[in-house]
């Protein structure tokens, strides 16, 4: 037993930054996941595959219930169930998990939970973990309308990495807020879900604005990354190989994939990051960097290249010639193609 206990902690070294919580008592913790998205699918597929040995299932929400059902279909009734309301999730589970797709919807799905507590006060310890990419002070508002409740904590816990990494449970989990409660959720995350944590202490709002910081590290790399990429093929070299050369050079596993997508126009926002989420990332990343009087002028011209790029993708929708209805951020790329004289979405095509 002593020698399986030191195993974990070599395991954890490193990737964890919190001792392990005390031994669960007989029954499991019920687990909640609200979210069934491009991201949330596989977190939410993962982390029920994680609970099987310990007979306990997912109880899993989604405004599209078809969504819901999907996963109950792949894994089936013994690590899955459905959640028909919103309260059942927050009334019924002991850790809820919400990974949504802006501001809004969020603070929408947690004045449910807060209408469901009211009617059914806890009476034990509840969390409430956010997982999206949103404002900082939006956390400091859902910890807010939370505190009111008895025995009711929350974290904010966003992620980074394309869907891809969830899918194979590498991304890599901020955590800010309570740290008992950090501490217990980290180890359902990693390995399950994820393979490191980043503890950015007990201010709730400081995981939501680290997860802004590196959107817009990104943003602008990809930004660099289409206009070099343009310029190689301009000058006659092609981009394949300027692509090669930054597999040499800069090897970043984003930037890799990204590249990957623009030598090959594969820009299908429907099995990767929307263009959509890319554009609200930015104004975040750009509306925090103007409250904190920090210019960010790598991050504006990306966000002028995703907002070219989609009004482009938009005459081409009003047109009916358009490949992909829904653009993948890679496609930013598009607005470099344009301003050299080259076709936005197809490489191939030789532009008089």
């Amino acid at each position: 037993m002593a020698s399986n206990l030191l195993q974990t902690a070599a395991l954890h070294a490193g990737t964890i930054p919190f001792s392990r919580p005390p031994t669960p008592g007989v029954h499991p913790l019920q687990i909640g996941f609200c979210g069934l998205g491009a991201m949330g699918y596989f977190m939410a597929r993962n982390l029920a595959n994680s609970r099987k040995s310990l007979s306990s299932s997912l109880l899993v929400y989604n405004r599209t219930v078809t969504k819901s059902e999907k996963l109950l279909a792949e894994l089936g009734a013994s690590a899955v169930k459905v959640a028909d309301t919103l309260g059942q999730l927050a009334t019924e589970c002991d850790v809820i998990f919400t990974c949504l797709v802006n501001d809004a919807v969020v603070m929408s799905v947690y004045n449910e939970f807060a209408k469901a507590l009211v009617q059914s006060p806890p009476t034990k310890v509840k969390i409430f973990v956010e997982m999206s990419t949103n404002y900082p002070a939006l956390a400091g508002d859902l910890d807010k309308l939370l505190s009111s409740f008895p025995h009711t904590r929350f974290i904010t816990s966003p992620i980074f990495g394309p869907p891809p990494a969830a899918d194979k449970a590498t991304l890599v989990i901020a955590m800010s807020g309570d740290y008992r409660s950090k501490k217990e959720v980290a180890f359902l995350l990693v390995p399950a879900v994820g393979r490191k944590v980043i503890d950015v202490g007990e201010n709730v709002e400081k995981a939501s604005t680290l997860k802004l910081i590196g959107n817009g590290n990104l943003a602008a790399a990809l930004e660099l990354l289409a206009e070099t990429l343009t310029l190689g093929e301009k000058s006659g070299i092609g981009q394949q190989i300027v692509y090669d050369l930054i597999t040499e050079i800069m090897p970043a596993p984003g930037l890799l994939a990204y590249g990957n997508k623009m030598i090959n126009d594969s820009f299908d926002g429907s099995v990767g990051f929307a263009m959509d989420g890319g554009i609200k990332d930015s104004s975040h990343i750009l509306r925090l960097s103007a409250e904190l009087n920090c210019p960010m002028p790598a991050g504006i011209n990306a966000y002028r290249s995703m907002i070219t790029t989609r009004a482009i993708h938009q005459a081409q929708v009003v047109s009916g010639t358009q490949r992909w209805d829904i653009l993948d951020e890679s496609a930013l790329i598009a607005s470099s193609r344009v301003a050299a004289g080259l076709d936005p979405f197809d490489s191939k095509k030789v532009c008089a």
